[in-house]
């Protein structure tokens, strides 16, 4: 049993999409050559490359902790108040932004975290932190 007429249709591709980004494509390069012309004519200093140096990490926060007896140590290391000021000016000279946290005990003396602010304010370290250790109970 037929059904009808079949209709048979050629198959054609659609050109306008790839003619329009043809066009799209000339535009812009010409509106980009007229670009390049004028930029050429802007006077531009180049910076240049200087001596090449190692990338260096900076120290971590440095920690001065104070103990119940007022003894001071620097990240773990024990010494007097001038040993830790000469240090820190070292520091400090060395990395401008060093970070110094004060780390007292809780029932510690309020003399000697005093004493130990002074000396690292007087180090010229300015980015100074205090903090206390927890008591256990």
């Amino acid at each position: 049993m037929t059904t009808g007429r079949q209709k048979t249709e050629d198959a054609t591709i659609n050109l306008t999409p790839m003619i329009d980004v043809v066009f799209l494509l000339v535009i812009f390069f010409l509106v980009g050559s007229e670009f390049s012309e004028a930029e050429s004519k802007i006077p531009v200093n180049v910076p240049t490359a200087g001596q090449m140096q190692a990338i260096t990490r900076g120290p971590d926060e440095l920690v001065v902790e104070i103990s119940i007896d007022d003894s001071v140590s620097l990240n773990g290391e024990t010494m007097t108040l001038d040993n830790l000021k000469l240090k820190l000016k070292d520091y400090h000279a060395t990395y401008p932004d060093v970070k110094v946290i004060v780390r007292g005990e809780a029932t510690g003396s309020l003399q000697g975290t005093v004493e130990v602010l002074q000396a690292v304010r007087r180090s010229g370290i300015e980015n100074i932190g205090i903090s206390t250790k927890r008591m256990n109970r």
